[in-house]
């Protein structure tokens, strides 16, 4: 069940990084983070990101996406409005919403996630290449509930430790993995809620809806027994799709792409939903 292989530059993971590395660097110049943090104060309550997807109606429940480019697609939409997308998505029965906020390869942005909190009532992930935990601290100001976190990026130590500042604050974190050797990785950590399997390879950009499944069917029985909620990610655009990974082992999906360019998009989630319920 392969999707479409797109072609991109070569190692654009390691491009994020090290871009990432270079933004974070400016931030905390511009406003150190012991001043960020005095900011969490007047921070959005925390909604219960794990919570919702667990009691959502549709199985699996949705994460929707608000996302206006990626590196592999280029623009995904031009008239772009970030609030009206994501209440869309409300309104179309969406368990928690996605917000992209890196601005260089995704054309995203905290203010973006800031905006989305103000007008929709849902459980909001920060999705952000997570590196310093400035970064965490400045996705809780901006109203986050959630933060995404990438195996791939960060050594065990530093996810231990980004894992215990986001529950600290309240929040959950979405694990990110891709293959076996990661979610390995991440099984031996303490406290792990939720685990996303990426469908797609970051640093091909080519999916393959089969790593939730593969993944899924040699670690169903550990991830069970840790209560782990599992997240597929990419690659997703029909019922029949969303079946796949919920017959493999996914309580939740995370879909951007195919929603964000439908011209009824309240619509369109509704209508993926209730064809997947019935599938």
């Amino acid at each position: 069940m392969i999707i479409n292989p797109v072609t991109t530059k070569p190692h654009i993971l390691e491009e994020i990084v090290l871009h990432k590395k270079q933004e974070v660097a400016q931030m905390r110049r511009e406003l150190p983070l012991i001043a960020l943090q005095k900011q969490l104060t007047a921070a959005p309550a925390v909604r219960n990101f794990l919570a919702a997807l667990q009691e959502s109606p549709s199985k699996p429940s949705l994460i929707a996406e608000v996302k206006k480019a990626s590196p592999s697609r280029g623009l995904l939409r031009d008239d772009f409005d970030p609030v009206a997308i994501a209440q869309a998505y409300e309104r179309g029965g969406a368990a928690c919403l996605s917000v992209l906020t890196d601005q260089k390869f995704f054309q995203g942005s905290f203010d973006n996630l800031r905006n989305i909190r103000k007008h929709v009532a849902l459980p909001l992930l920060c999705k952000e290449f997570i590196i310093d935990l400035y970064q965490i601290y400045l996705a809780r100001t901006a109203g986050a509930d959630a933060v995404l976190l990438i195996a791939a990026i960060l050594p065990d130590e530093t996810l231990q430790d980004f894992l215990r500042v986001i529950h600290e604050l309240g929040m959950k974190a979405l694990v990110e993995v891709h293959t076996l050797a990661e979610l390995d990785r991440v099984l031996k950590l303490d406290d792990i809620r939720l685990v996303g399997i990426n469908n797609r390879n970051l640093q091909n950009f080519t999916v393959n809806l089969e790593v939730t499944q593969n993944l899924l069917t040699q670690r169903q029985a550990q991830l069970r027994s840790y209560g782990i909620t599992v997240v597929s990610e990419s690659g997703l655009y029909t019922s029949e799709d969303l079946s796949f990974v919920a017959e493999a082992g996914a309580r939740a999906v995370l879909i951007g792409e195919s929603l964000v360019k439908q011209t009824e998009i309240q619509k369109a989630v509704r209508s993926l939903l209730q064809r997947g319920n019935r599938a």
